[in-house]
């Protein structure tokens, strides 16, 4: 891809998110994330490859659809208040159009299919882009509305995709689809807490951003895409091994690394809500990619050879570490302690 077209898509990546975050006019959000969707396609297909045509297909029919969703709920909802203000939703049926319409852009389950798909027929840095820049617009206008939504299907689906990012990401061999369906997990987590506390939700994706960017730039400066190739790596960076190791435990959300801080602190405000059962229910379910995240750990540091990988070894390089991926692992693993000044900040 020429520097140029990478420029132009970069910059409306910036612009999309932008006009959503900015605008207080439903028309305005919508065409905001209209922009995002068409700058992120040629990045997914840059490649040519078969899969990545086939990744940008999906994208872009999912995300087409959501759309359509999120202009047909403004319209109900301009329908019958005469508004089209995006804090003045109090439609019941837009609401719940709405709801749908972003669980689609998201990949919140049951809308999450195409997400491991598109995340597999992705290089890293887009696979990162996805799971990251592209959730901040749907997410912001989630916590735009948050005060008008039912939180029954919130809580419904919160529960559901913690079970399936967790649950459909136990036999997978790839990294991209195994970060894919933790995305889903940590959606849960941010999804239940929405209507309860807004600005937690928030926290929560920022904390979350944050260790997905540690992990997957990790990933790229090793060039691994498989559990295979994970089992090597330790040859050529083993300091950088024992550090993904760490960020993948903290984005477990184990004490005392900074991933343990959001799931501490919703679990905390469901209890207060006198939803023990949910809280309950979320905490049990987060075992379940625990498990994951525990097997990546175990191939990125603690197999040795000999073993059974049809793999080439890789040998140390003295290529140095990109001091950007130096200071994510670093804040992935050491942000609880200075938490309340976090939640001052909040």
């Amino acid at each position: 891809m020429n520097p140029q077209a990478k420029l132009v898509c970069t910059t409306s990546l910036i612009l999309g998110s932008t006009i959503t975050l900015s605008s207080n006019h439903w028309v305005m959000a919508w065409a905001g994330l209209e922009i995002n969707t068409l700058a992120i396609l040629p990045l997914i297909a840059k490649s040519h490859h078969p899969r990545s045509i086939e990744a940008a297909t999906k994208y872009f029919l999912v995300q087409a659809a959501a759309s359509a969703l999120i202009l047909f709920s403004s319209m109900i909802n301009a329908w019958h208040t005469g508004q089209w203000d995006i804090t003045q939703l109090t439609c019941p049926t837009s609401c719940l159009v709405l709801t749908a319409a972003i669980a689609m852009k998201l990949g919140l389950a049951p809308f999450h299919f195409w997400f491991p798909e598109v995340l597999q027929g992705s290089s890293l840095i887009t696979g990162l882009l996805l799971s990251t820049a592209m959730k901040f617009p749907p997410i912001t206008l989630f916590f735009m509305t948050s005060q008008s939504l039912n939180p029954t299907p919130l809580i419904t689906m919160a529960i559901l995709s913690a079970a399936l990012g967790g649950w459909m990401g136990l036999n997978q061999t790839q990294t991209r689809k195994i970060l894919a369906f933790s995305s889903i997990s940590h959606l849960g987590w941010m999804t239940i807490i929405l209507v309860y506390s807004p600005k937690l939700a928030l926290l929560n994706f920022y904390l979350y951003v944050l260790l997905t960017a540690a992990v997957f730039l990790t990933l790229n400066s090793t060039k691994t895409l498989s559990l295979s190739a994970l089992m090597t790596t330790w040859t050529k960076t083993p300091a950088l091994s024992a550090m993904l190791m760490l960020t993948l435990l903290s984005l477990a959300g184990l004490p005392p690394l900074t991933g343990f801080l959001p799931k501490w602190l919703i679990i905390q405000e469901l209890t207060k809500q006198s939803m023990a059962p949910a809280a309950t229910i979320m905490a049990l379910l987060s075992l379940l990619s625990l498990f994951f995240y525990l097997r990546l750990a175990y191939c990125a540091t603690i197999t040795l050879p000999p073993h059974s990988t049809n793999h080439m070894k890789q040998w140390h390089t003295n290529k140095s570490v990109n001091p950007l991926v130096a200071i994510l692992v670093s804040a992935s693993l050491t942000l609880l302690p200075i938490s309340p000044m976090i939640l001052t900040i909040v």
